[in-house]
Order: C-alpha cells, then sequence, then structure tokens
C-alpha cells in the first residue's frame, strides 16, 4: 500500500479529515523548506504539497506566484526540489510528499529521469497543473512504474462527463478547486461544495481534498463536513512572505495557523 493510501486509510479508521499543506520549495530560502516541512507535520499535517518553482505559474494568484518568484532568486529547481525531499525523508518516512507544478520542468528532466528520481527520494504523487489526463498517457505510465501517483484537478466548470473521466484517471486522491480562478481567491460557497463533492463522489472511491479559499479554521470546517480533507496554501504561503526575514519567526507563524486549522478540523467530525 502507498503512502497516500496508507495516511487515507489510518485517517479514515481515526473519523479524522486530511489537513493538506502548500509550500513552495525554496521559498522564502533554501535552508528554510526542509525544517518547515517538519514543522509542519508536529503542527498536524497529513499530506505535504510541494510546489516546484517555475516562471509562469499561471494558476496562481498573487501570493503563491510572488512565492514562486523568492524561490526562483535562489535558483531553485526541479533537481533541488527532488533533493529536500531526499533530506525529509532521512527524519520522515511516513508522511505523503506531492509534487505540484508545471510539466514543462519534468519535460525538461524527462519522463522516466523525474519518475525514476521522485520514486528513489520518496515523492508519492505529482500534480501537474497544465496536464489533462487526456494528454497524460505517457507520464502516467512511467509514474506507475516507479510508484508516484498522478493526481488531477477538478474544477467548478468541470462537466460530470468530464469529471468521471478525471476521477477514473487519478490516484491517490482527487484535488477539487472549489473556486473559479487563481489560488489565494476568497468567496466559498459550501452548500455548491457539497453538491460538487457528492457529484464527484459517485465517480470515484478516492478521498476528495478540497482547496482554494481555505484560510482558517473557519473556513476548513464546514469544507471539512463535506469532503475528506482540505488544502491550505496562500494563507500559510503569505505567512512566509511576512515573516521571510525571520526563519523562527516564519515556522512559528505557519505552525500556528496550522495547527488552529488542525483543531478546527477535528471539532468538526467529534
Amino acid at each position: 500500500m502507498s503512502r497516500l493510501a496508507t495516511r487515507f486509510t489510518k485517517l479514515n479508521g481515526d473519523h479524522r479529515k486530511a489537513l493538506v499543506a502548500y509550500i513552495v520549495a525554496g521559498d522564502p530560502m533554501p535552508g528554510t523548506t526542509v525544517d518547515l516541512m517538519h514543522g509542519i507535520v508536529e503542527a498536524g499535517v497529513d499530506v505535504i504539497e510541494l510546489g516546484v518553482p517555475f516562471t509562469d505559474p499561471e494558476a496562481e494568484g498573487p501570493v503563491i506566484q510572488a512565492a514562486h518568484e523568492r524561490a526562483l532568486r535562489h535558483s531553485i529547481s526541479l533537481s533541488d526540489t527532488l533533493e529536500m525531499v531526499r533530506e525529509f525523508r532521512e527524519r520522515d518516512a511516513t508522511t505523503p510528499v506531492v509534487l505540484m507544478g508545471y510539466l514543462n520542468p519534468v519535460e525538461r528532466m524527462g519522463y522516466q529521469s523525474f519518475a525514476e528520481a521522485a520514486g528513489n527520494v520518496g515523492v508519492d504523487g505529482l500534480i501537474t497543473v497544465n496536464l489533462p489526463p487526456e494528454e497524460a498517457g505517457a507520464l502516467t505510465v512511467t509514474l506507475d512504474d516507479h510508484g508516484v501517483d498522478p493526481i488531477y484537478l477538478l474544477a467548478p466548470t468541470t462537466t460530470e462527463l468530464r469529471a468521471a473521466k478525471i476521477c477514473a484517471a487519478s490516484r491517490g486522491f482527487v484535488y477539487y478547486v472549489s473556486l473559479k480562478g487563481t489560488t489565494g481567491a476568497g468567496g466559498l460557497d459550501v452548500d455548491e461544495v457539497r453538491s460538487r463533492v457528492e457529484l464527484l463522489k459517485a465517480h470515484t472511491e478516492l478521498p476528495l481534498m478540497v482547496g482554494f479559499g481555505i484560510k482558517d479554521g473557519a473556513t476548513a470546517a464546514p469544507i471539512a463536513a463535506v469532503a475528506d480533507g482540505v488544502v491550505v496554501g496562500s494563507a500559510i504561503v503569505e505567512l512566509m512572505r511576512i515573516h521571510e526575514q525571520d526563519p523562527v519567526a516564519l515556522k512559528s507563524a505557519v505552525m500556528d495557523c496550522l495547527a488552529e486549522i488542525r483543531l478546527a478540523l477535528n471539532a468538526s467530525v467529534a
């Protein structure tokens, strides 16, 4: 059983909702990432999404675009990101790590080279924002060979027919983008999310994570009540910007934010 499957099976057995946290590798500086990964696990995170810095992160809002820019100032590459995962695995062999990014760096490295390296360092999944499953056949086969789950995004505008196809192509979990637009947008409609989650669950038995618009416990709890877990990104990445000159304050602020969300998730199923 994969690390993702093991983690979600345990969460389900414990009647807990998943907390997934997104940070960008090398933001705000390379030396902070691995320590922060361990810190957010301590704060209650179940799955880490590690963003691969890219020059044109088109799906991201201003907050996460800025994080990519900060990481790129240090020339953080896909290879550097994989090395961070390898270092993280020296102390944590159980927390799933999913890379999130764009196809271009993977293409430059080569599908086979990337999948082999990712599997070897302990990457569990890959979200490729600009690669639809219809065009991902070669990459999917290669990822499967090395135990890396391809994970796809679903949007509010996705038709039911296409949603069924995306769910069928997904491994690990399904990621539902709860808002139209880029990351960091606001204005969650819980009733609409509930309706979409119910529709999607008719097409998959995979855990369903909801992201975009989750900022704190107050926004996380009602979403967790209708989904299997939530993804938090912009809220903690903004804290990293605020505290980028003070790694100790940065780690503390991010851990406090995530710990508050973890408590809210626990309370949502109490």
